[in-house]
């Protein structure tokens, strides 16, 4: 008689600690579990890592063998492979961090068949001895599961390409049958395409989940004084709270991260200029110790799976929407309320589109990238819901979502129309004077009639439109020129010192085809703001998940933690794969006297509860 084997949900169940799946979770891993190929797209935090590893676990079960997981970072195998262990998995990872002899301790235990889940980057994969050593276990039917995870880095028009992604294809001819599943957080119609070319996963079932992350507030303000107003933002949001704030330059991560730490607030610093053991110790403070706001260029983040991230903060306009929902997206993986904030000003659309201008990319990569860059701008320039923007923008229809910035304040709009007519005269007019091209701040000068030194010494005082727009502020005329740089109706000159020039998309607006409708202000956040935690009878933050427990309650919660981050420190992972917050907190409300209490609290599994149910039993009642 055959053994009964565990079904996805006992595995959930026994082995994670959880009793039901989330959104497409189920279809997905029956779906994988039975040997068909899939495409998951689904949001940070959607849960997509359960829907490889439980179906490596039921597929080994089953007598398949093995599943190998191609993951791009280091940092994601050592944590994915750490939480699999205090699951009770079997799980390893072949990287640079391992000496030789670990490396071959490894490859010993993949052929023995003693492993459930192997990580390794795409670079390891595709090389002769690593293909040869799946080549062994796919003859010998061992072979269950090929996972590539971050499957958007295949493609060139997506935020974060990856050429050694692209060997991957080799995996489908080599090992035909053996089920692969290509997931990511974050892909458009283009990118989609190109992955399943790419990855060549034509007859893969693709599984779409709602991009919509409804627990993240959007907020997007005028970049006055960045630096203030994000301090203003954290201290009044999210004093003493998880948070990643976002910088497009090293130096300027530098400069944040002092400026932060000397108000107060533990900040680190992270980019590729510093040491890599410098990198590598403030990423594990980030990961292991609460309330770190950690300061960074985009080469930080992916695969982080901290999940109490309250805020992510963008000091400079990102890319592209795709980096944006990306980076975004590492805030409230737990569920619960989280913030997206970001200062938008001119110097950023003159920056990003200067960037793409002077690249040595081709012309038709550079109109995607031009295109990509628009819809970005066009989220930052709405008026309306971001979320409905934000949504449309990967194919999914949304209603306002009442947790936005213009939801929960919508602005007041203006017509510029006029002010952006009489800014082109201008342009058009000082140059045509003097026959050069000339900044921002001179053609707002002359427009609004002020009589600098430059402006006498060109003699612009006598052009016609001199003065006539005296009645708009700099600010209005600045939010003008952004708005009509973002949309193509003039252009920057980064080769004559950022000189204001018209385009072939002036005449509209000079003609009063096309009018230009702006917000009366976006400098300041949304009124309404929640707070995230809660003050403690001692003074100290309260997460937001405990919250609402009763003050002895809160006492056990603030125990538990103090066990957990011994725990941690002691097996070298961070606290949250030992236990989530979330779990601590529905430990403290239960205040269990016996392991039998324990059963079915969501995040215990059978391995967890055997390993530290009886620690966990005396920290509550100690």
């Amino acid at each position: 008689m055959a053994p009964i084997l565990p079904t996805p949900l006992s595995i959930l169940s026994e082995v994670f600690g959880y009793e039901h799946f989330r959104g497409p979770q189920a279809d997905i891993i029956d779906h994988l579990v039975g040997g068909g190929d899939a495409l998951v797209l689904m949001p940070t935090g959607g849960g997509k890592s359960l829907c490889y590893q439980i179906p490596a676990i039921a597929r080994q079960q089953a007598g398949h063998g093995i599943a190998i997981v191609v993951s791009p970072l280091i940092a994601l195998m050592h944590d994915q492979v750490g939480a699999l262990h205090e699951a009770g998995v079997e799980a390893a990872f072949l990287n640079s961090t391992l000496s030789g002899e670990e490396a071959a301790n490894v490859e010993k235990r993949l052929l023995r068949g003693e492993i459930t889940l192997l990580y390794a980057a795409p670079e390891r994969i595709t090389t002769p001895r690593f293909l040869a050593q799946m080549q062994s276990l796919y003859e010998r039917g061992q072979l269950s599961l090929i996972a590539i995870d971050e499957a958007h880095c295949v493609s060139q028009w997506g935020h974060d390409f990856r050429p050694e992604y692209r060997a991957l294809s080799m995996l489908h001819e080599r090992f035909p049958g053996v089920p692969r599943v290509a997931l990511t957080a974050t892909a458009d119609g283009l990118t989609r395409e190109d992955m399943v070319q790419h990855l060549q996963l034509q007859e893969a079932r693709q599984f779409v989940s709602s991009f919509d992350r409804p627990n993240i507030r959007y907020t997007i303000v005028e970049k006055k004084d960045a630096t203030l107003q994000l301090l203003r933002f954290i201290e009044r949001e999210h004093t003493s709270e998880a948070g990643i704030v976002y910088c497009q330059s090293r130096k300027r991560v530098e400069e944040i991260a002092q400026i932060l730490s000397r108000e107060g607030i533990s900040a680190l610093p992270y980019h590729a200029g510093l040491d890599s053991d410098v990198r590598q110790r403030h990423q594990d403070r980030f990961l292991r110790e609460d309330g770190i706001v950690m300061v960074a260029t985009i080469a930080f983040g992916m695969g982080i799976d901290k999940p109490d991230v309250r805020f992510v903060a963008h000091l400079d306009l990102p890319k592209n929407i795709e980096g944006y929902y990306q980076e975004t997206g590492r805030g409230g993986r737990d569920g619960l309320a989280a913030d997206a904030w970001m200062s938008y000003g001119l110097q950023d659309v003159v920056n990003q589109r200067r960037m793409i201008d002077e690249s040595p990319a081709g012309e038709e990569f550079k109109q995607v990238l031009r295109g990509k860059l628009d819809a970005l701008l066009a989220l930052a320039e709405a008026t309306d819901c971001r979320r409905v923007r934000l949504l449309e923008y990967f194919g999914e229809h949304a209603t306002p979502c009442g947790n936005c910035d213009n939801c929960l304040q919508p602005p007041q709009i203006w017509d510029g129309t006029d002010a952006a007519r009489k800014l082109l005269s201008t342009i058009y007019r000082v140059e045509q004077q003097s026959g050069i091209t000339f900044g921002a701040g001179h053609i707002m000068d002359v427009l609004r009639g002020k009589t600098t030194e430059k402006v006498t010494q060109f003699r612009h005082e006598r052009v016609s439109t001199f003065g006539i727009g005296a009645e708009y502020s700099e600010a209005q005329l600045r939010g003008v020129l952004r708005q009509l740089i973002a949309t193509g109706a003039l252009a920057v000159d980064a080769q004559a010192y950022n000189t204001l020039k018209l385009t072939d998309g002036s005449r509209a607006v000079l003609k009063g085809e096309r009018s230009v409708e702006l917000r009366e202000s976006i400098s300041a956040p949304a009124g309404g703001g929640r707070r995230r935690s809660s003050g403690g009878k001692d003074g100290k933050t309260v997460p937001a998940v405990a919250a609402s427990l009763t003050a002895e309650a809160q006492q056990r919660f603030a125990a538990l933690k103090a066990w957990r981050g011994e725990v941690a420190r002691e097996h070298n992972l961070p606290a949250y794969v030992i236990f989530h917050d979330a779990t601590l907190a529905a430990i403290a409300a239960l205040a269990p006297k016996s392991l039998d209490d324990l059963q079915g609290v969501s995040g215990i599994g059978a391995k967890k509860l055997e390993a530290y149910g009886d620690e966990v039993l005396r920290v509550v009642n100690g």
